[in-house]
């Protein structure tokens, strides 16, 4: 009969572990107004573009375009995306009679991707462990 009990305790503490684990995903995953704008940096492209300025003061269309090896078009959905939240930023100049578009990242794009890798981190800790 003593097994029998150390067994069920030893599986309520396990059960107990495991939904306070699913607890701390749940909570990382929640909608709430801090987030709105998030699930814009989760699509691939967009973290990349994201992660690639916030490592460089500023990129060019072209130096992103050949990072992440797009088309122009799909690159440009992406960046105005990213610029109608204010994520980041766009500078269009000429050189040499060529157009050249600048982009950086703003203080709201980078708390967003903060954020982000928070939410990402919370996640591999409570499956982990």
């Amino acid at each position: 009969m003593a097994a029998k009990a150390k067994t069920t305790r030893i599986l309520t503490a396990t059960n107990e572990r495991q939904r306070r684990k699913l607890a701390a995903v749940a909570t990382t995953t929640r909608d709430d107004a801090e987030s709105k704008f998030d699930r814009l940096v989760y699509e691939r492209v967009r973290l990349g573009i994201m992660s690639a300025l916030a490592v460089r003061e500023e990129m060019s269309f072209n130096e992103l375009k050949a990072l992440f090896d797009i088309s122009d078009g799909n690159l440009g959905a992406h960046a105005r995306k990213l610029e109608d939240a204010q994520y980041i930023a766009c500078t269009k100049t000429f050189e040499e009679r060529r157009p050249r578009t600048m982009y950086r990242i703003t203080p709201q794009g980078r708390a967003a991707l903060n954020r982000y890798l928070d939410h990402v981190e919370a996640v591999i800790k409570a499956t982990r462990g």
